[in-house]
């Protein structure tokens, strides 16, 4: 895959797909068992250093030091990243007006709740000016007004001209925020483009969604087949199809079919194709679900 300059890409998949091994490799954490990753045309494998002056990280894992203030967290990173000591004191105070945290500079990061210290993370990724951010899950566990703050944040670098790479597993949010996306499932690319041509691998026409009882799952299945030749997936008691161009005509001979067999929709309805429809389609399972073990790739990542 490519990332480009200036744009925020998507790297989406269930646990265990391999999105937070190919973030080590980008940062020379783990050594690529085949292909290559080039950085503004460096080869990481040989250039481990340069590369990593060029990128910020923010894990999922909210990592501040809890024993140190913000601004002493802020100072760490400053020195860690050898910004000159002429300069320090003045990144700081840009950070800590960034992140909204000047009142709160001098006290223990410990003490934060979830969203601050989200912020005093980015902040802290963001403190040597890098052109590359580099963001594991960076929303996890916010509740919806903090990770609807960190789009905007995010939003903004990007428009400054930072490159991020986000992974994630919140489809909003790879939708909300992304150029282009990749999805990828035990280790390997299965689909790639922009978040609107993602979303047509799941068809033209809408989704059709129904919860059954648990007992009903295998017959609801077969009926949508044998009446309506619509191929379904099952996921616990909730059943996805593809309906085609007229949806709305097809959608209403399944209700009255269901009420015709006896079988009672706990819930059914009709939607636009999503990122996790695609993800069903290409995989048969839920892009939040555990994939298990990841199987070896070719790695190939540029970015330019």
């Amino acid at each position: 895959m490519e990332v480009k300059k200036g744009e925020i890409f998507g790297l989406l998949g269930p646990n265990g797909a391999g999105k937070t091994t190919t973030i080590n490799m980008m940062l020379t954490l783990l050594t690529p068992t085949a292909g290559k990753i080039f950085v503004d045309g460096l080869d990481v494998s040989k250039n481990t250093e340069k590369v990593k002056q060029k990128m910020g990280l923010m894990t999922q894992e909210t990592v501040v030091e809890a024993d140190l203030t913000a601004r002493q967290n802020l100072n760490l990173f400053a020195h860690l990243y050898h910004i000159p000591k002429e300069q320090v004191s003045g990144k700081i105070e840009e950070a800590l007006n960034e992140s909204e945290l000047q009142k709160f500079a001098d006290v223990k990061a410990g003490t934060f709740s979830g969203g601050m210290q989200r912020r005093l993370g980015l902040v802290r990724a963001m403190i040597q000016d890098p052109n590359i951010l580099l963001l594991d899950e960076p929303t996890t566990g916010l509740d919806v007004q903090n990770r609807s703050t960190m789009w905007s944040r995010l939003k903004l670098l990007n428009k400054e001209g930072t490159t991020i790479l986000l992974t994630t597993q919140y489809l909003e949010e790879a939708d909300e925020l992304c150029d282009r996306l990749a999805i990828i499932d035990h280790g390997r690319v299965i689909a790639i483009g922009t978040p609107s041509e993602i979303k047509r691998i799941a068809g033209t026409g809408r989704v059709l969604e129904v919860i059954v009882k648990p007992d009903d799952v295998s017959k609801v299945v077969s009926l949508l087949k044998s009446k309506f030749g619509l191929a379904s997936v099952a996921k616990g008691d909730k059943i996805t199809a593809e309906l085609d161009r007229d949806g709305e005509s097809e959608f209403t001979k399944i209700s009255a079919m269901l009420d015709k067999e006896g079988i009672t929709a706990l819930s059914i309805g009709a939607h636009l194709p999503t990122l996790d429809d695609v993800f069903m389609k290409l995989t048969g399972a839920g892009l939040r679900d555990s994939s298990g073990e990841m199987r070896g790739g070719r790695t190939n990542i540029r970015w330019r």
